[in-house]
């Protein structure tokens, strides 16, 4: 079976950097979340594939690997390739014995035991929870191998023997010729399923399948600065193998909640904070929120609606680094005011010079320089 293009899968060349690669993850994880495509089994088998590809890709050695040989694991696979064209495989014999099953009848192969299926579940968290990292239970039901059996569906995991018809290698090939040419067809054998051996008597625990259907739970730490789409891995915690091979893996991806007060770019936090108009005119101080309290910032004289303030180092705080906080001020203006107020407003306007307002000043020159009058001479 062709190896699958992990680079084709997130859409990213075979020279993407690591940058380029988590971008494109992040990206195309969106479009396929579980939550956009309830039910829809195609979304899904890209979600995984997505997910798998992504592992492999933003590992250095594994990504090395799987350009090199075809396997994150370093397994020849695929074709020749190597530092010496056929090292892994033992030789031409061995070679020929592979494509064509050996011009003496070749060698008996080895059990191909299939890894389990992944299981991937969704967990919700709060905005805050995934900044600060959290603690969470994780409970679902799985195939977990037997543990009486260990998963040979024999009783006590010791009354089966070798299945005589495969030889215990668990496949049985076919062979037809073509004048000089001989073609191999390799499928899993029908006496033992695929598993080299014949059960003798069945474990009563699971009987016979080698699993059982079981709730499994276990705590998970997620760390601070989980976003909507990162992941947890958990190896051997997926369904288990159906013919003896080790269980999946279990795959818990993140969903974030939106949050009330703060969007977030990486570790980086915005916030808006709305003050008076006095608070701008005159200057002032306001409670600005951080992720565990609250900081008491200044506002300088003047402050303009719309005005972005920096605090360095106050973002999110993760063990792969700090991010800032943005402050956008929005200068609110008060509605149904008394006509005390208003009063008060008419004499502050009647005393304040355009120069006083740079912005004001900037726009009138421009409109009297194009069209010869003030723009605001029915305003006072």
């Amino acid at each position: 079976m062709a190896k699958k293009d992990y680079y084709e899968i997130l859409g990213v060349s075979k020279n993407a950097t690591p940058d380029e690669i988590k971008k494109a993850y992040r990206s195309q994880v969106k479009k396929y979340h579980p939550d956009l495509h309830p039910g829809d089994e195609a979304a899904a088998e890209k979600f995984k594939e997505l997910n798998e590809a992504h592992e492999v890709l933003s590992d250095e050695q594994k990504r090395k690997n799987y350009d090199t040989f075809g396997d994150p694991n370093g397994n020849m696979g695929g074709g020749f390739g190597g530092a010496s064209g056929f090292s892994g495989f033992g030789g031409f014999e061995d070679i020929f014995g592979d494509i064509f099953g050996g011009f003496g009848g070749g060698r008996s192969r080895t059990q191909t035991k299939t890894k389990g299926e992944d299981i991937t579940i969704e967990l919700t968290l709060s905005f805050l929870d995934a900044a600060k990292g959290c603690r969470r239970e994780i409970v679902y039901d799985r195939n977990e191998p037997c543990a009486d059996c260990k998963g040979t569906g024999a009783k006590d995991g010791k009354a089966y023997k070798t299945c005589e018809k495969c030889g215990g290698s668990g496949q049985i090939q076919y062979t037809s010729s073509n004048g000089f040419f001989r073609s191999v067809n390799v499928r899993p054998c029908d006496e033992c399923r695929g598993t080299g051996k014949k059960v003798l008597e069945n474990c009563k625990s699971c009987g016979g399948k080698g699993y059982s259907k079981k709730t499994t739970k276990f705590t998970v730490d997620i760390p601070a600065g989980a976003d909507t789409g990162s992941y947890i891995r958990k190896v051997g915690f997926g369904e288990a193998s159906k013919n003896g091979g080790a269980p999946g893996d279990l795959i818990v991806v993140m969903k974030v909640e939106p949050s009330r007060i703060f969007k977030r770019k990486n570790f980086d936090l915005y916030v808006t904070v709305p003050v008076s108009f006095t608070t701008a005119t005159l200057g002032g101080k306001v409670k600005v929120p951080l992720i565990d309290d609250t900081i008491e910032y200044t506002i300088p004289e003047g402050t303009q609606s719309g005005k972005v303030f920096f605090a360095r180092g106050k973002g999110i705080k993760t063990s792969r680094g700090t991010g800032d906080l943005y402050i956008t001020v929005l200068v609110e203006v008060p509605t149904k005011l008394s006509r005390e107020q208003k009063k008060i407003l008419e004499e502050l306007e009647k005393t304040t010079e355009i120069k006083q307002c740079p912005q004001m000043k900037q726009y009138k020159d421009n409109v009297e320089s194009m069209y010869g009058t003030d723009p605001y001479s029915n305003s006072k």
